[in-house]
């Protein structure tokens, strides 16, 4: 397998620097103009890690972008955001003679210090998305994002002053909203591939629960992820627009659909159900099944006698 070059940016400046553009005016936040970047063309052949937030608006890149098992162009506006320390790498097209176009916008954690947005930028689940699970904009949408972004930019282009950091703090937190807005949309009009990926994790749970339930426990969030080619947020946040329930929920459920079946089917014990369900104290099964029903699974049993 081929071994890609991790390569590693602490500062804004050092990005700048290693994208051949000017110093920053601010040493903690930056708007890049993406047209400006000049793109060495091993760029796509490495692992990228930055020590800071990046939001991401790009149009025009020439090139295919994996969203899920799909395929998508970049034809029309794709948000990313990335936090600190993860890794993403983008394939384009170097052969593209299209013209790019859009932004980057660049936070150093250090500008979020002491402010209302330094703790609350966490709750932001997108910020953990694969970078193949990004925002697709509408143009009204990417006009309400542009227009954020300039006004970040234009406020720490002026004069700094007293006021400014606020502000521009208030205007992150409309685009971080706008943002969160606009994922919500996205899962609800992608319907075709959500319906797809509902599909695939009600095909996956009933395999697992068949045949591997009893030799490996239950199944893990980041398992699931990974089966369905997802990061665990984006899964969690996707399912709990759709269906009101997140995937440890969604585990549960099958869990208990599961074991209601065995107690009003089989003669199997409560323990021996709880074994085959990859419980290794009977107890925690029966605490489980309790919180979720509101019945004992002796008591669902009764019900059927």
């Amino acid at each position: 397998m081929e071994q890609r070059q991790t390569q590693r940016i602490e500062s804004i400046s050092e990005f700048h620097k290693l994208r051949g553009l000017p110093n920053p005016e601010h040493p903690l936040i930056s708007v890049v103009d993406y047209s400006a970047i000049k793109s060495a063309a091993v760029t796509h052949e490495v692992n990228w890690v930055l020590n800071f937030y990046m939001i991401s608006l790009k149009k025009g890149i020439g090139g295919k972008m994996y969203y899920g098992q799909q395929e998508f162009d970049f034809d029309e506006g794709l948000m990313a955001f990335m936090e600190p320390n993860q890794v993403f790498r983008i394939q384009v097209d170097p052969s593209s003679t299209e013209k790019r176009s859009g932004c980057m916008l660049l936070i150093h954690p250090d500008f979020l210090w002491n402010t209302s947005l330094a703790k609350m930028i966490k709750r932001y689940n997108f910020f953990d998305y694969s970078v193949s699970e990004a925002l697709f904009l509408s143009e009204k949408e990417e006009a309400t994002i542009n227009g954020i972004i300039e006004n970040i930019k234009q406020e720490y282009h002026n004069n700094i002053d007293k006021f400014s950091k606020q502000i521009i703090i208030s205007q992150l937190e409309s685009l971080l909203n706008y943002s969160d807005r606009f994922y919500n949309r996205q899962f609800i009009t992608r319907e075709k591939a959500n319906h797809q990926t509902l599909e695939r994790l009600e095909n996956l749970l009933d395999e697992y629960f068949e045949s591997k339930v009893s030799e490996h426990g239950l199944p893990s969030v980041q398992f699931i992820a990974e089966e369905l080619n997802v990061s665990p947020k984006y899964l969690s946040t996707l399912l709990k627009v759709l269906t009101g329930q997140n995937t440890q929920q969604h585990i549960h459920e099958k869990l208990i659909n599961v074991a209601k079946t065995k107690l009003s089917t089989t003669n199997l014990s409560v323990s021996e159900i709880a074994y085959e369900l990859g419980f290794e104290h009977s107890q925690s099964f029966s605490k489980l099944f309790k919180a979720k029903t509101e019945i004992s699974p002796l008591e669902f049993r009764q019900s059927f006698s």
